[in-house]
């Protein structure tokens, strides 16, 4: 097995005979990836083997040990939802968490969900996403993208209400809904993203532009997000940080656009990526549980 230190962009993904694979994201338009072995949070330890799997389809690029999200951290989202409503600019990253179970794959579908109150105020938030490479404790701003393995793109979907009027002050539950993080559809390693602040983020539904902000209008960096965050608090390998939306939110509209069943999110960020997630019925009702 060659060594493989040009690669710069690994899928996971699902190959036809059920297998779980990690993989050099192909050419578009090809449906067939080389396979790579070694470990992942050790990219100089990357081969590839030589052997290539049809892609059946992709994964999430990473399996999270940790999801963290940072809230209000680009200027004009928060002039379009907080400010408004008299919450004064963040002083230090506003960080929230959504679980393992919230986690999608980058074509999978975002379920609305069911016999809940007012849960279908339902909307969409691209983040870029980054992802831990290796243990970190109190790092500084100036060392915090060091830790970085590399970068993907989120979608920290949001039952409104849950998060603002039921959720007893605290969002996590309004951000916690099953499928209400997809990921994908590539890990981008560090080194192919030098600036994490010179990219474009942007969101669009049913094809129509939503979201469409540079990484420049952040509140707190990527780098100063993970320096906060490992204050006195250990981030694991494969630690995921969503650092916040643009401005563009189905909320922050007059009136709020949120999605509806059958609508087509796609959350894009140049130089990594578009996952691209449809709105469902939820399948899991209270008439068919067995519970």
């Amino acid at each position: 097995m060659a060594a493989a230190p040009g690669v710069t962009r690994i899928i996971r993904f699902l190959a036809p005979d059920g297998t779980t694979c990690l993989g050099e994201e192909p050419a578009p338009g090809v449906t067939r990836a080389e396979l790579l072995a070694g470990n992942v949070f050790d990219p100089a330890s990357l081969r590839k083997t030589g052997e290539s799997k049809d892609i059946a389809s992709l994964l999430t690029p990473i399996v999270p040990t940790n999801i963290f999200c940072i809230g209000l951290n680009y200027m004009k989202h928060y002039e379009e939802s907080a400010k408004k409503r008299g919450i004064a600019l963040p002083g230090r990253p506003v960080v929230f968490m959504k679980p393992s179970s919230t986690l999608l794959g980058p074509h999978g579908d975002i379920w609305m969900p069911a016999d809940i109150e007012h849960a279908e105020q339902l909307d969409w938030e691209v983040e870029l996403t980054a992802v831990i490479g290796r243990t970190c404790r109190s790092v500084k701003a100036e060392q915090a993208l060091e830790y970085v393995l590399g970068y993907t793109v989120g979608n920290d979907v949001s039952s409104r209400h849950w998060q603002k009027q039921a959720g007893a002050g605290q969002w996590i539950k309004g951000k916690s809904f099953d499928t209400f993080c997809p990921l994908g559809p590539v890990l981008v390693t560090r080194a192919a993203i030098p600036d994490p602040q010179a990219l474009r983020v942007t969101t669009r539904v049913n094809g129509a532009v939503q979201q469409d902000e540079a990484t420049a209008d952040m509140i707190f960096t990527v780098a100063e997000c993970i320096a906060w965050l490992s204050d006195n608090m250990t981030l694991l390998p494969g630690t995921v940080v969503m650092t916040g939306t643009p401005s563009g939110v189905a909320a922050g509209r007059t009136p709020p656009n949120f999605l509806k069943v059958g609508d087509v999110v796609e959350c894009e960020i140049s130089q990594i990526g578009t996952i691209r997630n449809t709105v469902v019925k939820c399948p899991h009702t209270s008439e068919s549980s067995s519970l």
